[in-house]
């Protein structure tokens, strides 16, 4: 019995941390070494033209590398396999080192070490504070009518293009991104650390950061990013679905419109090229009773009420509650279950 009770409350360490201190500077951050290990390995990705940054034309085009002759497809065919096995392998490994180093402390320090240990791995997979930090940023330089000091605080956080975005279409981009970092900055992390301990946690961590890195539709990255995207897309899959219900639970709790939430989780959900994305920003939407626009992309919810910063205080209050009911009615049920089953004692061997 005792096992779960360390896992658990290694669960609860691990986001009391995150939500009282937040991310240390990026320097000394985990992921963002994971970043930089990223981008030493992209250039290596590249096959051909592309590797120099030039493009290939047509699919008749060609170019000699190491004496043999490549056409477009089959550069694409290279980079693809190139890029999977690089993600596939930085995931495992990953979680592989995790496992290993969590084995290693609970056999020569014992449980409660393995517990603190368990806390803080948690606690770099998630971005509880981190997201408030960034979101606050945007809110306090609109409030301060610092429309250019708004625009770069949110490039920090999302990919478009802000700098000629409207203060409307900022605070969307805020409160979209506050919806979508609720599913793979928070609950996704916490969900794989539910299944597979702090392993899971890290190799779920390591897939978003492959995504939000590499994972783009440019001429660039379309190849090598391909399997990053699609493990990206299966690991939030059941994640970004638990997320949306839960935040229509919390909009009941807080005040917001939970029926207006559910109708428009029903009815935009499948609205963005993401099957996932669609899911949490469409009941935040509803909850907050606003629209959600990505100009030429999508629209989600109906303008009943203005865009303000006062909804995107009221979308990280969601976020937040959100993860702690996660916490509460799907990963300490998940994991005692599993403990019952066997699974605890199977996986650390005890």
């Amino acid at each position: 019995m005792i096992i779960i009770i360390y896992l658990l409350a290694a669960l609860a360490a691990g986001v009391a941390i995150d939500i009282v201190f937040g991310d240390p500077r990026n320097r000394y951050h985990p992921v963002s070494w994971l970043g930089r290990l990223i981008i030493f390995f992209v250039p290596l990705l590249k096959t051909g033209p592309a590797h120099t940054g030039e493009t290939v034309v047509g699919a008749g085009d060609t170019h000699s590398l190491s004496n043999k002759t490549l056409t477009r497809r089959s550069i694409a065919r290279q980079e693809k396999a190139k890029g999977a096995v690089f993600a596939t392998l930085l995931v495992a490994l990953a979680a592989l080192a995790i496992y290993c180093i969590q084995a290693a402390i609970l056999l020569f320090l014992g449980l409660a070490a393995m517990v603190v240990f368990s806390a803080l791995v948690l606690k770099i997979t998630i971005a509880i504070r981190g997201m408030e930090r960034h979101a606050l940023a945007v809110a306090n330089s609109l409030a301060e009518g610092n429309l250019a000091k708004a625009r770069q605080d949110l490039s920090m956080i999302v990919r478009r293009d802000t700098g000629n975005l409207d203060e409307q279409h900022i605070i969307s981009a805020t409160i979209e991104c506050i919806g979508e970092s609720t599913v793979d900055g928070i609950v996704s992390p916490l969900f794989y650390y539910s299944l597979f301990g702090p392993a899971g946690a890290v190799g779920c961590r390591v897939i978003n950061t492959l995504d939000s890195m590499v994972a783009y539709k440019d001429d660039y990255y379309c190849n090598i990013g391909w399997m990053s995207a699609r493990m990206d897309t299966l690991a939030n899959y059941v994640p970004a679905r638990i997320t949306a219900c839960l935040m229509v639970v919390c909009s009941k709790i807080i005040g917001a419109d939970w029926r207006n939430s559910m109708q428009v989780l029903k009815r935009d959900r499948a609205k963005t090229s993401s099957p996932n994305a669609g899911y949490p920003m469409a009941a935040m939407a509803g909850a907050l009773r606003i629209k959600l626009e990505k100009i030429g992309y999508y629209s989600l919810g109906d303008e009943q009420e203005p865009n303000s910063i006062s909804k995107c205080r009221t979308a990280l209050s969601i976020m937040k509650l959100t993860t702690i009911l996660f916490c509460l009615f799907f990963s300490a049920p998940l994991m005692t279950v599993l403990y019952l089953a066997g699974w605890w004692n199977l996986l650390f061997g005890i």
